[in-house]
């Protein structure tokens, strides 16, 4: 406050300023601000302008790191017993790539054999919420319901030219999703197999002083990053074991299925639980009933109270120091902007923001000559250690 006073007041020590000054002085202080924010904010537009038009190239990279945090653990344990850096990187990528085979080598059978069955029950349940509105207290007449059907029939026929685009488009959309995902995986081969030579070469390109800064903050980064996908893997696992154990007990079809989607969902806090959830209510109250639909409802609330009140704050406070809101409003924002891919990594994204915002507060701190604790990551066994 001392600092905005003088700031407004000017002029010797002694001299009072005419109101005039001071009104002008403040507006002129306001002006910089305000300017210094409108620069600010042409930036981030142009930065969020340039990843539009590169989100091709971008979203490989972003996935690629991600996949990197998840393959660095057993690669840098077999390079520290002896391996080579391309087959370790090689071997992780194949049993990475193993388990994802087995997992959907798993639930696809299971899908093609319950489908069938569960599409039966579906329109038994559509029947007998039909039958539930015909009467009381609702008593909607057959012809209500008919020139309901009809609606929407006319106008699912009169949208068939775009549906039929849509699907071919859908075609060229999975060729991409096949070329993306074979780049992911290239891309998270090379990060892990050269990623100890990229801070070395870093701090050489861009100098001594900006490379300690640059090697800090990235060190810190992938320490968060590994932090969030452990934990959040972990979380995830715990929820999907309990869930598809109550739902295997239950005997709610396609439970493979729901846990698998379960663990997925957890990726994307909050919001991934509860749309996993919801999914997995749905089919049990088509399936099996209202009773053990609401007993699958208990199960997922009381799964996610021990999520949310035992599980996170002890596994993720550590690495991600996000308060929830802002996890909901990242979520939130990268899902409306990107999908379920922006949803995904909206998570993670705001954790480097916070990563690099306080590191960045605390050299100010250091210039400014106030002494605090600096936000050092903790020791990590699977943080990749420098090479020259």
């Amino acid at each position: 406050m001392s600092g905005l006073r003088e700031t407004f007041e000017g002029g010797k020590p002694g001299d009072t300023p005419d109101r005039g000054q001071v009104i002008g002085r403040g507006v002129v202080w306001l002006a910089k601000w305000a300017l210094c924010v409108v620069a600010i904010a042409a930036g981030v537009w142009v930065l969020g302008y340039v990843l539009a038009k590169l989100w091709v190239v971008v979203l490989p990279v972003l996935l690629a790191i991600v996949v990197a945090t998840v393959l660095w653990p057993p690669a840098g344990w077999l390079m520290k017993k002896g391996w080579p850096p391309a087959a370790a990187a090689s071997v992780s990528l194949l049993g990475f790539v193993g388990v994802l085979a087995g997992v959907i080598a798993l639930i696809v059978p299971t899908v093609v054999d319950q489908s069938p069955d569960l599409a039966d029950k579906a329109t038994d349940g559509i029947d007998r919420i039909r039958n539930w509105m015909q009467g009381p207290p609702l008593r909607i007449r057959d012809e209500q319901l008919d020139s309901a059907v009809e609606a929407v029939t006319s106008r699912l026929k009169s949208s068939a030219e775009q549906i039929a685009t849509g699907v071919f488009s859908g075609v060229t959309t999975a060729t991409s999703v096949l070329v993306t995902l074979f780049l992911v995986l290239v891309l998270a081969f090379f990060f892990v197999k050269d990623g100890p030579r990229f801070l070395p070469w870093l701090h050489q390109v861009t100098g001594s002083r900006c490379g300690t800064h640059l090697e800090q903050v990235l060190a810190r980064v992938w320490i968060t990053l590994g932090g969030f996908i452990r934990t959040q893997a972990l979380v995830s696992l715990i929820d999907a074991v309990f869930i598809g154990a109550g739902l295997v007990i239950l005997g709610v079809p396609l439970a493979a299925v729901l846990a698998v989607l379960t663990f997925l969902g957890g990726f994307i806090p909050i919001v991934g639980a509860f749309v996993a959830g919801a999914l997995a209510v749905l089919v049990a109250l088509v399936a099996n009933g209202v009773t053990t639909a609401l007993i699958v409802l208990a199960i997922i609330l009381a799964v996610q109270q021990l999520e949310g009140n035992v599980l996170q704050p002890v596994l993720q406070s550590r690495s991600m120091k996000l308060h929830a809101v802002i996890v909901l409003l990242a979520v939130t924002a990268g899902g409306s902007l990107y999908g379920i891919v922006g949803a995904f990594l909206a998570v993670p994204v705001a954790a480097v923001a916070a990563v690099v915002i306080r590191y960045v507060g605390e050299q100010i701190d250091l210039a400014t000559g106030v002494r605090t604790v600096p936000d050092e990551p903790e020791d990590d066994d699977s943080a990749p250690e420098p090479t020259g």
